[in-house]
């Protein structure tokens, strides 16, 4: 027996309590979009920027996730950053059934990025044009990194948060002070 499945009951319990402290963390929701004969898309809290020169940033991706080798396959991807009003799409594009009823782009619409042609929401908070610049092992994830070839947003909208497994709004959009 491996000392990893000697482990496996103690471990588990470890992940769901690492999981819960993750949790802790409110981060955005974005859905994450692939296109060309790999088109395919997901929802998403594990996005960051990595620079401002040049843009990139990241999103990290299970590597057992369908998105996952259509992401590799595809080589570009958008961040379509969610706002409030958009819980149902974040549902839509967690939830695995779509992909075998056919509607993995059924929800939303979408318009062909300008460089890749990557599929991007339309009514999105934000959105991302990106193209994949490098992949890094992550343990169960794969993170990658893009080159931000495009983007937009409307500051207008109340982004979508995710905090403690669940989705929330932000009480008030307003910053809090300088940084």
């Amino acid at each position: 027996m491996t000392l990893a499945r000697r482990l496996a009951p103690e471990a588990s319990a470890v992940r769901a309590q690492f999981r819960s402290a993750l949790g802790c963390f409110p981060t955005g929701v974005a859905v994450l979009a692939t296109g060309g004969s790999a088109a395919s898309a997901m929802t998403a809290n594990s996005f960051t920027s990595v620079s401002l020169d040049p843009p990139l940033v990241l999103v990290c991706v299970r590597v057992d996730a369908v998105f996952h080798a259509s992401m590799e396959q595809s080589g570009a991807y958008s961040v379509n950053v969610l706002s409030s009003s958009q819980r149902e799409l974040a549902r839509h594009f967690a939830d695995p059934a779509r992909h075998l009823a056919g509607g993995e782009f059924a929800a939303g619409n979408w318009l062909a990025g300008a460089h890749t042609g990557v599929p991007l929401l339309d009514e999105a908070h934000a959105w991302m044009e990106c193209a994949l610049e490098q992949t890094y092992d992550g343990g169960d994830h794969s993170i990658f990194v893009g080159s931000v070839l495009g983007f937009a947003a409307d500051p207008s909208q109340q982004p979508l948060v995710f905090y403690a497994g669940g989705y929330r709004d932000l009480a008030d959009n307003q910053p809090s002070g300088q940084h």
